[in-house]
């Protein structure tokens, strides 16, 4: 592949986990990524991510966006548990099946690694905390804004987890549906 070429970011974010799931996160190079994204240098490398961890977890602020838009957008008269169901379904249709095996084993990568696990938590609390955010401008209490998008939050990585984790043609959509259902009806059990 020639430098030139489109998508480099997207190229960069594959042969990250390529690499990592090949000879671990620990023993791979930027460079070595670099290379495997088709001849790429460090310093490409580096005008798209900060360090070789964030390579992992790239879109976190568009997943925080599209989350925040949706629950902006619902209609006035949504419950916060509705806001978060449209914020679910925004989220979840942005994951084409194509991104299926490449989160399958996104998912065993941080898995290996303490570090990556520390990241990822972190990643799943700002997605919670610009879910409250957005809450919060639409007029919900700080308290229950703060319980939905914790909801919302656990809803969609449980998702994530079941579809990467199933070889069935079910939707990340369709998983978020059930799990955020499920989540629902425990909620509704507390009483």
């Amino acid at each position: 592949m020639a430098r030139w070429e489109p998508n480099t970011r997207e190229r960069l974010v594959r042969a990250a986990v390529e690499l990592f799931a090949e000879q671990g996160y620990e023993a791979t190079t930027v460079n070595e990524i670099a290379e495997r994204a088709g001849g790429l240098t460090k310093t490409t490398f580096f005008r798209h991510f900060t360090d070789k961890r964030e390579v992992l977890f790239a879109g976190q602020e568009i997943h925080n966006r599209i989350m925040s838009e949706a629950i902006a957008e619902a209609p006035e008269s949504a419950t916060p548990l509705e806001m978060i169901g449209l914020a679910l379904d925004g989220l979840a249709s942005s994951f084409t099946e194509d991104r299926r095996d490449i989160g399958r084993r996104l998912r065993t990568v941080i898995a290996s690694s303490a570090e990556l696990r520390e990241r990822s938590a972190s990643k799943r609390a700002a997605l919670s905390a610009a879910t409250a955010q957005a809450l919060r401008a639409r007029g919900v209490s700080e308290l229950v804004a703060d319980l939905a998008a914790e909801l919302g939050a656990r809803a969609f990585y449980g998702a994530f987890d079941r579809w990467t984790s199933s070889a069935d043609a079910r939707t990340l959509v369709e998983y978020a549906h059930e799990v955020f259902g499920e989540l629902k009806t425990a909620m509704s059990s507390l009483k």
